[in-house]
């Protein structure tokens, strides 16, 4: 184990990751070869397989399972120390690992867009997880210097500060009736065909507070785990659903999408940028902590402008 190096852990858990050589190598940029041989060595130096090999086909072995658990700890301790060495030295260099919920993707990039021509020395890594639950465990293992999503997480020591309204509301095809209706009772919803995101995601967490603070129960529903699933399911006709208002704007102003005017809504949260409460940020990520306190709220405030009516 003396022999193993930090350049073979990385390559073992990109590997891990992606469950391929080939997609590990894009990522590294490396060639398909030189993966092979770093995982070899490694193998070596640990003296037991790490991964199953049939074929095209990889998946970690028993042993692998194990030793990806230690390699991301370690990963994750000496980033921690070139971060506190980037303090010292007061350089905005280096690279920024961001994870956020895939609800965000919507209005991220564009932030970090302009992140990147104010910061060009900063080469930054975005993760979408999923749901919630994903990216929180990736904060747990250290895989992310910050986050960006709805509520901290209540199981992980971590520091949340909002930074922007987040509007949730129902969206329905554009001739829907209720649009006709003007404001109706959530009971209105009630013979609705309803298509909801999955369980442990922000918004289906916000859905079923609002549904237990009327003591509402849909008849049906769909569970999708998708935004953009759940967007076809709608403008084809096969129900309603509730949704983040960040990820229908194209929609709505398309005019193939409508926001169902029900009371109670638009059920406000918030975004929040979330670090671990242990980490020490490096100055590249203490300069994106900062721009997204300053530029986030008037960043979505455009973004959303006229979608409510």
């Amino acid at each position: 184990m003396k022999s193993v190096t930090f350049r073979q852990l990385r390559v073992f858990v990109e590997v891990a990751r992606h469950l391929s050589f080939v997609r590990a190598a894009e990522a590294l940029h490396l060639t398909p070869p030189a993966v092979t041989m770093q995982v070899k060595d490694l193998e070596s130096a640990v003296g037991l397989q790490l991964f199953h090999r049939e074929g095209r086909s990889v998946s970690l072995s028993t042993t692998g399972e194990y030793f990806l658990v230690y390699a991301k700890r370690l990963l994750g301790t000496l980033k921690e120390a070139e971060d506190a060495m980037a303090r010292f030295k007061r350089v905005e260099a280096g690279r920024l690992n961001i994870g956020l919920v895939s609800t965000a993707k919507y209005f991220v990039p564009q932030l970090l867009a302009r992140f990147s021509e104010q910061h060009p020395g900063i080469e930054l890594r975005l993760n979408v997880s999923p749901n919630r639950e994903q990216l929180v465990a990736q904060m747990g293992h250290s895989e992310v210097d910050l986050a960006i999503m709805g509520r901290p997480p209540k199981d992980l020591s971590t520091r949340g500060e909002p930074f922007a309204a987040h509007p949730l509301v129902f969206v329905g095809p554009p001739d829907h009736p209720l649009i006709r209706r003007g404001r109706a009772p959530l009971s209105a919803l009630e013979r609705e065909a309803l298509i909801v995101r999955e369980a442990g995601s922000g918004t289906r967490s916000a859905m079923e507070d609002l549904f237990r603070e009327h003591r509402f129960q849909p008849r049906s529903r769909m569970e999708i785990s998708s935004n953009e699933t759940i967007k076809q399911a709608v403008m084809a006709g096969m129900g309603v659903s509730f949704l983040s208002l960040h990820t229908i704007g194209l929609e709505l102003r398309s005019g193939l999408m409508a926001v169902l005017p029900v009371e109670g809504t638009p059920v406000m949260r918030t975004w929040n940028l979330v670090q671990p409460a242990s980490k020490v940020l490096s100055p590249a990520a203490e300069a994106f902590r900062y721009f997204v306190l300053e530029e986030g709220e008037r960043h979505l405030m455009k973004h959303d402008q006229g979608l409510l009516g």
